[in-house]
């Protein structure tokens, strides 16, 4: 692929209009190939019916859509969950999962390649960080579900940016991609429906309630004391608990918004009820939501899920203190639907 090309993911709505001035064309044909892109989801220009053939031989020439092309794919089981692995232009590679529910579509999507905050019981970040995602990379992976479901006659209903990398450390291009994906004359998906997750960096999450987004934001805490999140969570040393939460009480009273904890639910070791009592004391009094999810095995980590027993008294635990949960439905076991899963089994 021509590196050189631009990607037309990457323009917002005024430089794609600036673009088409450029090639000499009036405005209203950057209306028109928004359409294409954001409604229709087009793959390619010659599909662009109403492009005069001249314009679509020059954005063909100048511009690109791909972000390069899908080297692996796994459905599971019960059909409901499908990743797929994409080659980026510089050999790079990150996952996509589209996950089926009764009602939604959800949307799984990489923010980075690779991730710096290692946590050690991920995939991804047991592989290091090797570069953030540009907005048309983002962006793109929505749009390859997006084809695919409305060629079912389906559409995408929630995207959780919770792919490989971490969210935050991205912040300008995750952020620009989201208001691509929002913007009522586009992509139009609501504010609401797209959900970004962080390990926990504080300054991004404080700027992130000062921007008062819609967006809801979810908090991967895993551990409710110092001592055990050292040791899942790396990054927990430069910004310890007590400045997370302190963040999210700001986000929360910033925003009016209920914010999300994500726990990743590992076997003796962050599923005691010492542990639940030191997360219902941490969070009593939040607007918040705890997300319990067990966890999803990789190679290089030994911890196992938790059983329904542990799972459910924890739950029980921190209902004692006031604090809603909800088990996370584990989809894609099968096909190792955690983040970075896929692209470790391919490196193999």
């Amino acid at each position: 692929m021509n590196n050189h090309l631009i990607n037309l993911y990457d323009l917002n709505f005024a430089e794609l209009t600036e673009f088409v001035a450029e090639l000499g064309q009036p405005a209203y044909r950057a209306k028109q190939i928004w359409q294409w892109l954001y409604r229709q989801y087009t793959p390619d220009f010659a599909s662009m019916s109403n492009l005069p053939k001249s314009l679509r031989e020059k954005l063909a020439a100048n511009t690109t859509l791909d972000i390069g092309p899908i080297i692996a794919e796994q459905l599971s089981s019960d059909d409901q969950t499908k990743k797929v692995l994409f080659q980026l232009a510089d050999g790079q590679q990150i996952e996509a999962v589209l996950m089926r529910y009764e009602k939604r579509r959800t949307l799984c999507i990489s923010t980075q390649a690779g991730c710096a905050m290692g946590c050690v019981f991920c995939a991804t970040g047991q592989m290091g960080f090797f570069r953030h995602l540009s907005v048309a990379e983002i962006v793109a992976q929505v749009m390859h579900f997006a084809r695919e479901l409305a060629a079912e006659g389906e559409h995408v209903t929630n995207i959780v940016l919770m792919g490989m990398g971490e969210p935050l450390h991205n912040y300008e291009n995750t952020l620009t991609a989201v208001d691509r994906l929002t913007d009522p004359a586009g992509f139009n998906l609501g504010a609401r429906k797209i959900t970004i997750s962080t390990v926990g960096l504080v300054p991004a999450i404080r700027r992130y309630a000062d921007e008062k987004r819609q967006t809801p934001l979810a908090v991967s805490l895993h551990a409710a004391t110092d001592a055990e999140r050292d040791k899942l969570i790396p990054v927990n040393r430069k910004w310890p608990i007590a400045d997370i939460i302190d963040a999210c009480h700001y986000y929360v009273e910033k925003t009016g918004r209920r914010i999300t904890f994500e726990w990743a639910l590992i076997a003796h070791e962050n599923d005691t009820i010492e542990q639940a009592q030191a997360l219902g004391r941490l969070l009593q009094g939040m607007l918040c939501h705890v997300n319990l999810i067990p966890l999803n095995p990789t190679q290089q980590y030994g911890g196992q899920p938790s059983s329904r027993a542990r799972v459910d008294a924890f739950q029980q635990e921190l209902a004692r203190y006031g604090v809603n949960s909800t088990v996370r439905v584990r989809r894609g076991i099968d096909i190792q639907a955690g983040c970075g899963q896929l692209k470790a089994a391919v490196k193999e």
